[in-house]
């Protein structure tokens, strides 16, 4: 699992408009980055819900909000529109940006599903914060809270 104090894996993934997201291009910005199990499930879709509601708060604190999952572009294109979601999901579809943060796996009614987990990186790309098996209800208020004492420190 990727550590505080470690840089973040560059990227570059399709989100659910199928245009090409990069670590690069958040250069200079305080990132999250989430990863969820699968779209269009009840903890995925509070997570989203929630993200989606707190935009403005993270917008007006100079955070972006990521989320990502093995899901298509396609799917998480679905996803957001049932919901009508204004956070960007990306498609990891070979597991490349989940393997690299070395995010586990846990097994649910036999099926195995990749670990909610949630990384905060800094305006330099640098890990600052890990969320490991995230609760998704009121996840979000957390990580603004934290970040904004980050941000003070």
């Amino acid at each position: 699992m990727l550590q505080t104090g470690q840089a973040f894996p560059n990227f570059s993934l399709p989100n659910q408009d199928g245009r090409t997201t990069k670590l690069a291009d958040f250069a200079g910005k305080w990132l999250v980055v989430y990863f969820y199990p699968k779209d269009d499930t009840p903890g995925c879709t509070v997570q989203g819900k929630s993200f989606t509601a707190a935009k403005s708060d993270f917008d007006a604190a100079g955070i972006t909000v990521l989320g990502v999952s093995q899901d298509g572009v396609a799917s998480h294109k679905s996803f957001c529109d049932k919901f009508s979601f204004t956070i960007d999901l990306l498609a990891d579809a070979r597991a490349e940006l989940l393997g690299a943060c070395g995010i586990g796996q846990s097994e649910f009614r036999g099926a195995k599903y990749w670990d909610r987990t949630s990384f905060v990186i800094d305006p330099k790309g640098v890990v600052r914060k890990v969320y490991e098996k995230v609760n998704p209800q009121g996840h979000e208020q957390v990580l603004l809270a934290d970040i904004r004492a980050l941000q003070k420190a």
